[in-house]
């Protein structure tokens, strides 16, 4: 039973080692054990800090890359529309341009056509009096062919001159 109980001798012996070995370790090794403990402490503390700012500032870099995106999209579809708008615009002041530019040329070859049907017109009279002219003379000429026919004519346009 001597190894389960221990004597007084060993007791005291054991005690003194540890009350010294318990002086020597605060003396020496629990201030920098402790200051080693408390940096590591702070620096862990300093890192989660660091990494909340760092979540916090992604959390407002990427709401700032969600407006900046919206607004991209907002100009964008405002862009789209203003070259819509423009297009449209441009294809109506075409149409009408043109409509314009038609209605002219209509205008144009009217009074073209009308030009050439008054000639014409003047012309178809003009032939129609040469003819008349060489028709009467004909006649004339005929009626005109003897001395007999010529006294009875001057006779007839002596007595209408008289009557009007």
């Amino acid at each position: 039973m001597e190894l389960v109980t221990p004597s007084y001798g060993l007791l005291f012996w054991t005690g003194l080692t540890f009350c010294l070995l318990l002086f020597v370790l605060a003396r020496f090794v629990w201030k920098p054990v402790l200051n080693a403990v408390n940096a590591r402490s702070q620096k862990i503390d300093e890192a989660l800090q660091e990494a909340e700012k760092a979540r916090q500032e992604m959390k407002n870099l990427h709401a700032e890359n969600e407006r900046i995106l919206k607004e991209a999209k907002a100009e964008r579809d405002s862009i789209i529309m203003e070259a819509k708008e423009a297009g449209t615009k441009m294809i109506e002041e075409a149409r009408d341009k043109a409509k314009i530019e038609g209605a002219k040329l209509i205008e144009s070859a009217r009074l073209a056509i009308q030009s050439e049907r008054n000639a014409a017109i003047a012309d178809m009279k003009a032939q129609i009096a040469t003819f008349s002219v060489e028709i009467a003379e004909n006649i004339v000429k005929e009626s005109l062919s003897s001395d007999e026919k010529q006294k009875s004519l001057a006779n007839k346009m002596a007595e209408e001159l008289k009557l009007n």
